[in-house]
């Protein structure tokens, strides 16, 4: 393990932020291996068939925090805290939706260059702000069926829900077995 090894993952995760949200295609698809995987809420399957999805889609925003890089020969895993924001219409009404997440990612590199090879998002927190407060947005709240959510993703899935979205199931929480399964095989991945 080298710093350059740390600094070189820790730059392929900040370009994939960047690089989405601009739409940036070509440049997101050369942060993943070409046999790379993701989980997010709403898809589960090939980095490719991710971004070709993520053309069609709406704009967000992913505030990427410094990620926490462990290195052990050519593989490497990550956790990044990160803050994804989304401005959408629900029921006629603009909305902001805002989720604190982290992303674990197992790294490796190949022929000299690092690359994610599988991403997971992992839920922690969320919420649903007007852009314009309103009764009819407080009216849509006490509405809306989110008590059927975990309370990690509940705005998120009803965001998605509002777009005909349905959730990319098992969508990770802390807490959750599924994501505890995932931190641990990851971990005996990076230990070889």
């Amino acid at each position: 393990m080298t710093v350059a090894d740390k600094i070189a993952c820790a730059d392929v995760i900040v370009s994939w932020g960047l690089n989405r949200d601009q739409r940036r295609w070509p440049e997101l698809l050369a942060t993943f291996h070409r046999d790379g995987e993701i989980a997010v809420s709403w898809f589960r399957g090939p980095f490719t068939e991710f971004v070709e999805h993520c053309k069609r889609g709406g704009a967000s925003k992913h505030l990427i925090l410094p990620p926490l890089v462990q290195v052990d020969g050519a593989r490497a895993t990550a956790e990044t805290s990160a803050v994804i924001l989304v401005r959408q219409s629900i029921a006629g009404l603009a909305v902001d939706m805002t989720s604190r997440t982290r992303f674990l990612d197992r790294l490796e590199r190949r022929a000299g260059e690092w690359k994610i090879l599988e991403r997971a998002a992992v839920y922690e927190q969320d919420r649903l702000d007007p852009v314009v407060p309103s009764e009819d947005f407080a009216r849509m709240m006490r509405d809306a069926p989110v008590a059927q959510y975990p309370e990690p993703y509940r705005y998120m899935a009803l965001r998605l829900a509002a777009v005909g979205r349905p959730l990319a199931e098992p969508v990770h929480f802390d807490g959750a077995p599924h994501t505890e399964a995932l931190i641990a095989r990851y971990a005996a991945w990076r230990a070889g």
